[in-house]
């Protein structure tokens, strides 16, 4: 195995109809995570995951809890079958994925965590009236361009760089006038692309503010203990582990830019040559490998890639 491997778990967008059924099916430590979320829920977010509907499944406060659900059944999976072998150096997630990470690391039960995501979805789609806001993808500029593109449109309403993916991708937020108006800046400065993404709300822009506020306040009735594996912050691109600065985190996560590309970069830096996505889809597996082509990254979500994965982990690489 590598020197140094980290575990990393998707956020928004990696979700599909029939994630994770198959590790029900196979692995009784993935079928109490579902019924522990079912549970902690009080409806079955399993039936939602496996069966849809898609529409009810990409409702944010829907697609949270069953994203969290999903890679953190995987994991289980991977701990049972690895044992002292799944020895992370770090942990990371992609914006929801953080508290996945979060969960692993055991600074939060997996209970809390469900539930605490399906408030953070209710509050994102509360914070700002349907079709007031979205989001957009950018391919193919420098990060000083896009800032000056989101300046620029800012006259129109909102718009910021909220995700930083990989050199060749930032995701922008804001208003849908002011966000059209940056798409459009965007094509004009010479973007390889530049696509309305198909969102219900600004996430992680300044309009999320007074979500974040929401969030504060169900942060604070839920029990956090330090972190016993350093989680890599989306606001910071740096290790935390005290139970305090990642509450305070969490909440800054919902209205400012998720820092991915520098994450992994520090990540790398400090001598991690091997990523392993756990979860649904491959997001994540892709941006890593326009961030570093050179390092390995496998993603884990169904039985077959499990058992790629026990490979990888044992030095079978």
């Amino acid at each position: 195995m590598a020197s140094r491997f980290a575990l990393v778990f998707p956020g928004q967008g990696s979700q599909y109809v029939g994630m994770g059924k198959d590790i029900y099916d196979n692995f009784d430590v993935a079928k109490r995570v579902f019924r522990d979320a079912d549970d902690a829920l009080g409806f079955s977010i399993t039936e939602m995951c496996f069966n849809g509907p898609e529409e009810e499944l990409k409702k944010t406060y829907n697609t949270q809890p069953a994203l969290l659900t999903v890679s953190y059944a995987v994991y289980t999976v991977l701990r049972q079958e690895l044992g002292a072998a799944l020895n992370p150096f770090a942990l990371a997630g992609h914006s929801l994925g953080e508290y996945t990470a979060l969960v692993v690391g055991g600074a939060i039960s997996f209970e809390d965590a469900v539930r605490l995501v399906r408030k953070r979805g209710e509050f994102m789609q509360d914070a700002v009236p349907l079709g007031e806001g979205t989001m957009a993808a950018i391919m193919g500029l420098q990060r000083q361009k896009v800032v000056e593109i989101c300046n620029e449109a800012s006259s129109f309403g909102v718009v910021e760089p909220v995700n930083y993916n990989s050199p060749v991708q930032i995701v922008i937020s804001g208003h849908v006038g002011a966000v059209e108006k940056a798409v459009e800046l965007a094509k004009q400065a010479g973007a390889k692309k530049a696509v309305m993404l198909p969102v219900s709300a600004p996430f992680h822009s300044s309009l999320m503010k007074p979500a974040a506020e929401r969030l504060a306040d169900e942060i604070s009735k839920v029990s956090f203990s330090d972190s016993k594996v350093p989680v890599v912050s989306n606001v910071t691109a740096d290790y935390v582990t005290e139970a305090e600065k990642i509450r305070s985190l969490l909440v800054q996560q919902m209205y400012k830019p998720v820092l991915w590309e520098d994450s992994v970069l520090r990540l790398i830096r400090d001598g991690v040559d091997s990523f392993a996505e756990l979860g649904a889809g491959k997001v994540l597996k892709g941006l890593i490998k326009k961030i570093d082509r050179k390092v390995a990254v496998v993603n884990v979500g169904d039985v077959d890639t499990i058992k790629s994965a026990l490979d990888f982990f044992r030095g079978g690489q």
